[in-house]
Order: C-alpha cells, then sequence, then structure tokens
C-alpha cells in the first residue's frame, strides 16, 4: 500500500493537509495519488491571497497519463505556494509529503480540519479506489 503518514489528514480527493505551529496548513497529493497519476508534468497553483472554500479546486497537476484537479481540504488564504514546482514538479513524485508540498493555507483556527481522514480512514478510501 502507498505511504500513508499517520501525523497528516486527508480528503477523499486524495490530498493532504499539516497543520503548523504558525497557525498555517500545509496542503499536497498523497503518494497514492502522484502514484496513480505516474510522472507528472506540470503542475498549476493558485496566487498567494486567494481565498478557497473547502472543496473549491485550486489548481491541476498534468502527467504523463493524465491531468487532475486539486481540492482545496479546507478553506482559507493561500499564503503561500511551492515556487520549486514551477521547474521541477516531478518533485511530488519524488517527495509528495515533504519537498512536494503545493500551498500553504491560513486557516480560521484550523477550521475544518476535524472533518477530514485520518490515515486508517484514508487508507480505506485508498484502498477501495484501487478496486
Amino acid at each position: 500500500m502507498s505511504n500513508i503518514p499517520s501525523d497528516l489528514r486527508y480528503a477523499k480527493s486524495h490530498e493532504w493537509l499539516k497543520l503548523e505551529t504558525d497557525g498555517t496548513a500545509t496542503v499536497g497529493i498523497t503518494d497514492y495519488a502522484q502514484n496513480s497519476l505516474g510522472d507528472i508534468t506540470y503542475v498549476q497553483l493558485p496566487k498567494p491571497g486567494q481565498m478557497l472554500k473547502a472543496g473549491d479546486v485550486f489548481g491541476v497537476v498534468e502527467s504523463v497519463k493524465a491531468a487532475s484537479d486539486l481540492y482545496a481540504p479546507v478553506g482559507g488564504t493561500v499564503v503561500a505556494v511551492n515556487p520549486a514546482l514551477q521547474g521541477a514538479p516531478e518533485t511530488v513524485n519524488r517527495e509528495p509529503y515533504a519537498a512536494g508540498w503545493m500551498l500553504k493555507l491560513k486557516t480560521a483556527g484550523g477550521a475544518g480540519v476535524e472533518a477530514l481522514l485520518d490515515a486508517a480512514g484514508y487508507d480505506k478510501v485508498a484502498a477501495a479506489d484501487k478496486d
């Protein structure tokens, strides 16, 4: 099975979220998602300052297999995007939970995080998607 860190929260749409100590939330796609997409060739991300609601499309990831929308796991304001992905989108394949992060959101006190899945719950979603 895919690598599913237990310290993150997950959306059914295969994005992960990590609450940071400064009150922001770092967002990326899961190991399962990057593996399903194959070699990632392009990542389109929003501009800092953009407001997102949970479930909003915030970008697109393109691979040799397909293009896929990216969905905000929680609402908030985009405070940063990962500049490294413009020149090296394949970073998402190599390190989806570290250097391959996509954006940072300023959330309303972590609102909506409790609705996301824990690692065990996401493992069930990913397993069901494989079938």
